[in-house]
């Protein structure tokens, strides 16, 4: 018994070590980031010797991103775009969902898996065609073209499902006696029980969207209607760049996506959990 208590403690104590590397992996560039930001350029790539909080902290890059660039107008950019396709995609994924787990139609089976098929079909496939299709709808630099691209989700729409196959149907079945309308018992009982995979979208889609470069790359060509990537871009020279203010924008462009975790962590372990029981 002394033996295999050992033997467990000693794998337990192996398994925190390892955490803690990865866990020290993971944020050592998140705290270079953090110190790059209030240091000049100079001092960013200076190795030898390292510091991490420079004698005078340049806290001024803070200040100066906002007027080298329209960064305001980037943000804003930004988090209207990022509100507007995380609401569509809670929007469409949850109602396809409930469709797909709790009705009966013909060739159900058949439409969602061509429909989850596409996840496996990489985005880079059919950019190309998309932005044909953009062009030629006259949405070509205007921010309704990644809303319209974005606004469904075939990944939501399955972790969505997943969820939904999770809640008995006697509560639909029992709801549908009562005389409620589908679209009631979508409302009034799937929404309410279905916070935490909501949440859990939710986190997904609002990084993914606040994140995205490449999409805003293709789309967006006005300086108006560029996005917080794109901004950060811009103090990127061919001979130089302005590290510590990229590094500084960074920063800011974390903190919504940080609000956002916190304010929905609670739901977001268990909505992972939940969705991840059947497959």
């Amino acid at each position: 018994m002394k033996s295999k208590s050992a033997n467990t403690i000693a794998l337990k104590t192996l398994v925190y070590i390892i955490l803690l590397i990865m866990a020290a992996l993971m944020i050592i560039p998140f705290l270079w980031m953090l110190s790059a930001s209030i240091k000049t350029d100079a001092e960013v790539f200076r190795m030898n010797p390292f510091v991490w909080i420079p004698k005078n902290p340049r806290w001024s890059n803070y200040s100066e991103i906002w007027t080298k660039i329209p960064f305001g107008r980037f943000v804003g950019n930004t988090v209207f775009l990022t509100i507007i396709v995380t609401c569509l995609q809670l929007l469409t994924s949850s109602f396809a969902a409930y469709a797909f787990a709790k009705l009966e139609f013909k060739h159900k089976n058949i439409l969602f898996m061509g429909y989850l098929s596409t996840i496996a079909m990489p985005w880079q496939v059919y950019m190309v065609p998309q932005f044909i299709m953009m062009r030629k709808m006259g949405l070509n630099d205007k921010l309704l073209a990644i809303i319209c691209l974005q606004a469904f989700s075939a990944f939501g729409v399955f972790m969505m499902k997943q969820f939904y196959e999770g809640i008995p149907s006697s509560l639909c079945e029992a709801a549908r006696i009562d005389g409620m309308s589908e679209y009631k018992i979508y409302t009034n009982i799937m929404i309410p029980l279905s916070k935490p995979a909501l949440s859990t979208l939710t986190i997904f889609t609002f990084v993914n969207t606040w994140n995205d470069y490449l999409g805003p790359l293709i789309y967006l060509k006005s300086q108006e209607k560029k996005t917080i990537q794109l901004g950060l871009k811009m103090f990127i020279g061919q001979y130089s760049s302005d590290y510590g203010l990229i590094m500084a924008g960074s920063v800011l462009s974390l903190i919504p996506v940080i609000i956002v975790f916190l304010i929905l962590q609670k739901y977001f372990v268990e909505g992972v959990a939940s969705t991840g029981i059947k497959g």
